[in-house]
């Protein structure tokens, strides 16, 4: 029973001892100037946070060329250098930005700042990024600055109404229901089929 109780004990006290971060280690800590109601992600350096953070948010679907295509085939050595590839819908055509470059001009919170303020075009998901934490934003700031500057300057914004010049997705819904088409022809919507009538 002594030595069950001593196994026990041992057990708990290396386990115990294994969780203290010791001086040198490589012990995986939240960033120090989070408030506890505002999550983050925990990695060892704030660039390992980013590039995780960029991974799992879908930045480089857009922001990589052939991405959303390719997946993580496409070498790091290429994420985030901006599309040529437009996405057109009623607000005109919007480019994603070469990341790279975008954020050379500013500090972190400089980044941080813009991003807050920022609103603009779609497919860009706005409240994804609003919703961060100033902690994460920093961190995707990082990641986004140790990547040499590379790729060239994207597109400009196409106006609505104006053909683009480069190949675009269309963001324009197809194939709608048949009440959704009618009222954007302005005609009547058609009756609602009853169960057990026929169609």
């Amino acid at each position: 029973m002594k030595t069950k109780r001593a196994i026990v004990i041992c057990g708990v006290v290396i386990a115990v001892a294994a969780l203290i971060p010791t001086r040198g280690s490589r012990a995986v800590v939240a960033p120090t100037d989070v408030t506890p109601t505002e999550p983050s992600v925990a990695a060892r350096t704030p660039e390992q946070a980013g590039r995780y953070l960029v991974r799992a948010s879908g930045c480089n679907d857009c922001h990589t060329p052939a991405f959303m295509v390719l997946g993580e085939k496409v070498p790091e050595s290429q994420w985030l250098t901006g599309n040529a590839m437009g996405f057109r819908g009623p607000w005109g055509t919007t480019y994603p930005s070469n990341l790279r470059r975008f954020v050379q001009p500013f500090t972190a919170e400089q980044f941080v700042e813009v991003v807050r303020k920022r609103d603009t075009r779609p497919p860009m998901p706005w409240p994804s990024l609003h919703a961060m934490s100033d902690a994460d934003l920093k961190a995707i700031y990082a990641y986004i600055r140790s990547l040499p500057v590379s790729g060239a300057a994207t597109p400009d914004f196409v106006p609505p109404g104006v053909e683009p010049k480069t190949p675009y997705i269309s963001m324009v819904p197809q194939n709608l229901p048949a009440a959704a088409a009618a009222a954007k022809a302005g005609s009547p919507a058609p009756a609602a089929v009853s169960p057990g009538q026929g169609r």
